[in-house]
């Protein structure tokens, strides 16, 4: 009987405790928050006495040679982790849990300035990019889901939980070859197809297609991981407008993207634009000038100072003047396949709950048709906020906020703040905008109006609920 190596791996990995909360308790605060920004010193004062759970942070984490008797390194030798050199073992590649579950994800060692540099096929792992689009995604089992791009194999570690058949494609060998240890390693079936985007998967449909693609917008394909060589965003977009052929009815498609601000452009519906034949909501989570985006990318790939720099610097800066952009959104798209073709576009920079993809199906809500006989609730968490002078009798301006979700605000005018502290579920609006216009001595006509002009939104917003 062959040797099951990968599951041997596992064991030797649940025996040491290399798991992300061994790792997280081992480290402690101080050493962890270094280690996310790349700084190993704190790490490797912490990891000094030789435990199980130490060398292998060492081997992984910390990329730094261990004694060569410190374990059995038999398995992760013949699996190709891990290679000797004279008395040390060193890390050829790096293995790291999967938060929220049992599974391991397979990249190739991390680029640090004066050490590893990356390869045209350099294949990431876990970072802030994959948990954003983890956080984001709907929280619902699914017969079938598409990893589409999935690199390291880490979304679909991170789904495999929820979905009964997994498809993961890549356009990149090296990359479907990690994700394959990747899988192996967390004891995940999985179909691995290669090819560019939707191409490996023509004529099929998934419930559920997830995609942390190479959105980095560039003057040149570098780094097969970050950038797609099309131009501008065209990848982003080409991706939301060739997702809806491939889901299936009552299907989602969730994904990470970057977008042009340009010149003389709404960037609201430049994005809108792209989502045809589904539900669609963009949340644009941040926005850099160009110098910015530029700086963060060079960072990424280790050259800030490095002899090529300042030339790499001024063809991006170039790149994007010649395309009038002014700058580059970050943020999520999902797309859902149910029947109507509502699009919502939105700035989301401020802290919102995590995971979103815990209540994302509420955030598709289309805009209803209100009338006086329809009776609603102000959402739970809904807080009202007033500012003005001291002592003024009308308030300047009034604020509906939500206190968890999205935490939404909106600007509202005097009748809809009083139907937010009146609509409690019991009286239809009618009786309710009435008795409004009586404690104001406004025309009921008007009041009635404004009321159903600002609520449709509000209630898509989910500031409002109709309950009958």
């Amino acid at each position: 009987m062959p040797i099951d190596r990968p599951s041997r791996v596992r064991d030797l990995f649940g025996q040491a405790g290399y798991t992300i909360d061994g790792v997280r308790d081992l480290l402690g605060p101080v050493a962890g928050a270094a280690l996310a920004r790349d700084e190993i010193v704190p790490a490797q004062r912490v990891t000094r006495g030789g435990t199980p759970l130490e060398t292998l942070l060492q081997l992984f984490w910390l990329q730094v040679p261990v004694p060569g008797d410190a374990l059995d390194f038999a398995d992760l030798l013949a699996l190709g982790l891990a290679e000797r050199d004279g008395g040390e073992v060193r890390a050829r590649l790096h293995v790291e849990p999967v938060e929220g579950t049992d599974g391991y994800v397979v990249s190739d060692l991390k680029a640090r300035p004066g050490g590893v540099h990356l390869s045209p096929d350099h294949v990431v792992g876990q970072g802030g990019a994959s948990a954003n689009l983890a956080q984001l995604v709907v929280h619902r089992p699914v017969d079938n889901l598409l990893d589409l791009g999935t690199g390291s194999g880490v979304q679909a570690v991170h789904l495999s939980g929820r979905a009964r058949r997994i498809t993961a494609t890549d356009l990149s060998p090296r990359a479907l070859e990690l994700a394959r240890l990747s899988f192996a390693l967390s004891g995940i079936e999985a179909e691995l197809l290669a090819g560019d985007l939707f191409a490996p998967v023509d004529g099929r449909e998934f419930d559920l297609i997830v995609s942390n693609p190479p959105f980095v917008i560039s003057p040149e394909r570098r780094f097969g991981y970050r950038e797609s060589g099309l131009s501008g965003d065209d990848l982003c977009r080409r991706l939301v407008r060739e997702a809806p052929r491939h889901l299936a009815e009552d299907g989602w498609c969730q994904l990470l993207a970057n977008w042009l601000h340009v010149d003389g452009e709404d960037w609201r519906e430049r994005v809108a634009g792209w989502v045809e034949g589904v539900d669609g909501w963009v949340g644009q989570r941040d926005v850099q000038d160009p110098a910015e985006y530029a700086e963060l990318w060079l960072r990424d790939s280790c050259e800030v100072g490095g002899p090529e720099y300042t030339a790499r610097y001024d063809a991006w800066l170039e790149y994007f003047e010649r395309r009038k952009v002014t700058g580059i959104g970050f943020g999520w798209i999902s797309l859902h396949r149910s029947g109507t073709d509502d699009v919502r576009v939105e700035e989301l920079r401020h802290a919102v709950d995590q995971p979103v993809g815990a209540y994302v199906d509420n955030l598709l809500r289309g805009r209803p048709d209100v009338t006086p006989a329809d009776t609603l609730r102000t959402a739970e968490g809904v807080v009202q906020e007033q500012t003005g002078p001291p002592g003024a009798e009308d308030p300047e301006r009034i604020v509906l906020r939500q206190t968890y979700g999205l935490r939404r605000a909106a600007q509202v005018g005097t009748v809809a703040a009083a139907l937010a502290g009146a609509c409690d579920g019991d009286l239809p609006l009618g009786p309710l905008l009435a008795a409004i216009a009586e404690l104001t001595g406004t025309d009921p006509g008007d009041v009635r109006d404004q009321a159903l002009a600002v609520l449709p939104d509000l209630i898509a917003d989910g500031f409002f609920d109709i309950i009958g």
